[in-house]
């Protein structure tokens, strides 16, 4: 009995945890353009634009407004100035819908970065991010990984976990790390 109760609790821990198929770091980052909102309002994001400024974290999260994407989403959000003085930009990706994500970018994202809309799954699906088993609800969800692509168009940094607190203090301290090893 006491052997089968260990069984099932590893069982239990590898089924709660993400998948971690992510892109492997140096990897070539693939580019995507796709629709996003800022402070409730509608744009292109353009990974190849963003990049020209510096690092970009993008982080995939499952749905917005469920309660680990909002802590994480106000955790960016608190430190949306950290990462603008390390020099990198932020992008969230859900494949929820550009008119939810235009709700989520102001409410939870705080109007401080932004958050695209893919609902076909293609960046989520080309980042290797789309969670191996459905959510609660049956529908198809990302996991939770984030990234730090850098200016070359690399993977600099995978990061995957379920905890939504431990991707901002990951890819900040990753970020850090770039900037100080790439000053001129």
């Amino acid at each position: 009995m006491r052997k089968s109760a260990i069984v099932s609790a590893m069982l239990a821990a590898f089924a709660a945890s993400p998948a971690s198929a992510a892109l492997k770091t140096g990897a070539a980052a693939p580019d995507f353009s796709a629709p996003a909102a800022i402070g409730g309002k509608d744009f292109v994001f353009s990974l190849a634009e963003a990049l020209k400024k510096g690092p970009v974290v993008l982080y995939f999260y499952p749905k917005s407004f469920t309660r680990g994407c909002t802590i994480e989403a106000h955790e960016f959000a608190e430190n949306y100035d950290n990462f603008a003085a390390a020099g990198a930009s932020l992008i969230g990706v859900s494949a929820d819908s550009i008119a939810t994500q235009r709700e989520f970018s102001t409410k939870e994202c705080r109007d401080k970065f932004p958050v695209a809309a893919d609902p076909n799954f293609s960046i989520i699906d080309a980042y290797d991010a789309k969670r191996d088993r459905p959510a609660q609800n049956g529908a198809a969800v990302s996991d939770r990984i984030s990234y730090v692509v850098t200016p070359d168009g690399k993977i600099g940094s995978t990061f995957v976990s379920a905890d939504p607190l431990e991707h901002v203090s990951q890819t900040l301290q990753f970020v850090r790390q770039w900037r100080d090893s790439h000053k001129h």
